[in-house]
């Protein structure tokens, strides 16, 4: 094919990043003091998401426990995450650095949980057996935007104490209604299962558009829900965002689970692919291609239904029984279609090209990003350079360069 230019242009976003992580969660965990008891056994409830410094945050969480006299453990906190089995969740705490051995406490990773009292409410809560016989749980989630749904509490501390803890009974429990039941019954589940006063506390996370920890916050577990609202505003205003908002083809270098949970941030590409959700009105993405899914999803392409074009590298790496029970869990089966499949990078360029319309040679608007968590470098087409080669944040960096190789593979980034 004939060889396509792009510039490698720097989007600078505010650095207002932690500079002392270990320091900064020292000392908020100082506000869980009075809820930690002498002898007691605390559960520490991990996710699946990946999350800059999770290891250090979570080992300092083990050692501020043990410090208190009480005796923690770590249990996964990840719904159906991890093929829905035990060894599977404890390989997915293993590859963010969260073994036994690293963190010098026990992992006690089970599937099995104990179904709640439900009052009032018209269906079943669960929670994870060897948290729900703990002393206590700790919560520590990072607080986002959600690739599903848009309501008063979505990622964080509140849904992974409904669906997280609930395993794969208690995510099908919510799925089960769709969106109602995100937006809806996890408030309404959550409320009763902080009025039982098992959940201690949480360690709140907030992440800059740099993908890096700019807030560390320790939240006693009666006061979560009213304070995570209030967080998630602030992680809002800090997310990444494109230069434009009016693109042909966006290319993706690599998606995933430790990229986002549906693999591309939804919020980030304007597509939820749910139906009854209404679609987000920017950006306007007429061609999204993917060309390579990470060695931390396990396999686990949920949110491959979102792109157009993938290559087939991409979907050799794809573990479907892993993916299938992700997918069917959360109900969202559009998410897990397949693309059209191209042989490699740049046949699948050139698909989600003339997928994308005619645009005229040199006023095609294309991007390229290395996944949807950075958004600092990438490379733009001439015709988006010169909309935004005046804005002051903008830097370009390099002149024009060809984005493929001999071998037909997109040039590293």
């Amino acid at each position: 094919m004939e060889s396509f230019k792009l510039t490698r242009i720097r989007n600078h976003f505010p650095d207002n990043s932690l500079k002392d992580i270990k320091g900064t969660i020292q000392k908020e965990l100082h506000h869980l003091s009075s809820v930690i008891r002498r002898g007691s056994s605390i559960a520490i409830a991990v996710g699946s998401r990946g999350i800059d410094n999770l290891q250090l945050i979570v080992k300092e969480v083990v050692d501020f426990i043990i410090q208190q006299g009480a005796h923690p453990f770590i249990v996964p906190a990840m719904g159906s995450h991890g093929g829905a089995t035990a060894e599977g969740q404890e390989e997915v705490l293993a590859g963010y650095g969260i073994t036994g051995q690293t963190m010098g406490v026990p992992i006690r990773s089970s599937m099995e949980v104990v179904e709640l009292q439900k009052g009032q409410l018209s269906h079943r809560i669960f929670m994870d057996k060897n948290a729900y016989f703990a002393d206590g749980i700790i919560l520590i989630n990072k607080i986002k935007p959600h690739t599903d749904f848009q309501a008063t509490y979505e990622s964080g501390l509140v849904k992974m104490a409904v669906i997280g803890l609930g395993k794969e009974k208690g995510a099908e429990a919510i799925h089960h209604y769709g969106v109602h039941g995100l937006t809806k019954l996890i408030p309404a589940s959550a409320s009763l299962i902080f009025a039982a006063n098992k959940i201690l506390g949480g360690v709140a996370l907030i992440e800059n558009a740099y993908d890096k920890t700019m807030l560390v916050k320790a939240i006693a577990g009666n006061d979560i829900l009213n304070e995570e609202p209030k967080l998630l505003e602030l992680a809002r205003a800090n997310r990444p965002t494109f230069p434009v908002n009016d693109i042909d083809v966006l290319i993706i270098d690599q998606m995933g689970k430790n990229i986002s949970g549906v693999g591309i941030d939804t919020n980030l590409i304007g597509r939820i692919k749910i139906y009854g959700q209404k679609e987000p009105g920017a950006p306007a993405i007429k061609s999204i291609m993917v060309t390579d899914l990470t060695n931390e999803s396990h396999g686990n392409a949920t949110g491959i239904g979102l792109a157009d074009v993938i290559t087939r590298k991409l979907f050799n790496k794809i573990d479907f029984e892993i993916t299938y029970k992700n997918i069917s869990t959360s109900s969202f089966l559009e998410r897990g279609k397949i693309p059209f499949i191209a042989e490699n990078d740049a046949d699948a360029f050139k698909l989600a090209l003339r997928n994308s319309g005619n645009a005229a040679p040199g006023k095609e608007r294309i991007i390229r990003i290395k996944d949807t968590l950075h958004l600092d470098e990438l490379y733009v087409s001439e015709a988006i350079l010169h909309e935004i080669c005046n804005i002051p944040h903008i830097e370009q960096q390099e002149e024009q360069v060809d984005i493929f190789d001999d071998n037909k593979t997109l040039i590293p980034f």
